[in-house]
């Protein structure tokens, strides 16, 4: 991170105590989270869980991209929302519910589809990405342009009783040296328009959004407080029908050498 770390008030020690006593992340890491920015992009079904638990843990700044309002058929994952809330900008009533969970997290509103024309500035704005988006555009976008600004990015998507998850930090280097992998190395292009169901037409089981979304949270952290080991080069499938859990590991191929070049 590169914000010098802020000294935690009496309240925010009791409020994290429970992380303070945990060795991995400590006073020093919950300083860190005080400090990060966290960019949420989407703030539906994998957005919700991600930033109540965000803000419970004391992200200092959450980020929240999203232009659409709250639905009815919202409500049966997105637990950010309220039927009262029904026709409200999804923005506006997150930033409201994370400003009661916890005062000291500030909440920044991007009521806005991410695209060409914005989203470079604002995703530079950041220290941590998770993207729950709902389209191969943005996806592609957003890993794009957060390797090109050297920002981490946590990607989360769901299908159905299914879900995936995978961090990545192509400006970094792995223990062997070797650049860690990019979001093309793992899916070179977007599949053919059409070729994959939306949530819409292919349904999707409300709790399968709250364990990616709170899975997305925890890169997220990890990322900040530097505990533990984030899914770098690792995909993470998760079958919920079956409760099956599976790990690929993918990689960055190899530069030509300069014998075959």
């Amino acid at each position: 991170m590169t914000h010098s770390p802020p000294p935690l008030s009496p309240d925010e020690l009791g409020r994290y105590a429970r992380h303070i006593v945990l060795p991995e992340i400590g006073g020093p890491g919950q300083q860190r989270l005080k400090s990060a920015r966290v960019l949420l992009v989407g703030a539906g079904g994998i957005g919700s869980p991600a930033a109540l638990y965000l803000a419970a843990a004391g992200v200092g700044t959450i980020g929240l991209a999203d232009d659409d309002h709250v639905s009815l058929s919202n409500l049966q994952r997105q637990i950010l929302f309220g039927t009262s809330d029904l026709g409200r900008p999804k923005v506006e009533v997150a930033a409201e519910a994370l400003g009661r969970l916890n005062p000291h997290v500030a909440v920044e509103i991007h009521a806005l589809r991410l695209g060409e024309a914005n989203a470079a500035a604002i995703l530079a704005r950041y220290d941590v990405v998770i993207d729950g988006s709902d389209n191969f555009a943005t996806r592609f976008l957003v890993a794009d342009l957060c390797e090109a600004a050297a920002v981490p990015l946590v990607t989360v998507a769901v299908q159905r009783f299914s879900g995936s998850l995978t961090t990545l930090v192509p400006h970094r280097e792995g223990p062997d040296g070797r650049l860690f992998p990019r979001f093309r190395d793992l899916f070179p292009e977007p599949p053919p328009e059409g070729t994959v169901p939306t949530c819409a037409e292919a349904g999707i089981l409300g709790v399968v959004t709250g364990i990616m979304g709170t899975m997305g949270a925890a890169e997220a952290i990890k990322l900040v407080t530097g505990a533990g080991d984030p899914m770098t080069g690792r995909l993470l499938l998760v079958d919920v029908l079956r409760m099956r859990f599976e790990e690929i590991r993918y990689r960055r191929p190899a530069a030509p050498s300069a014998e075959s070049a």
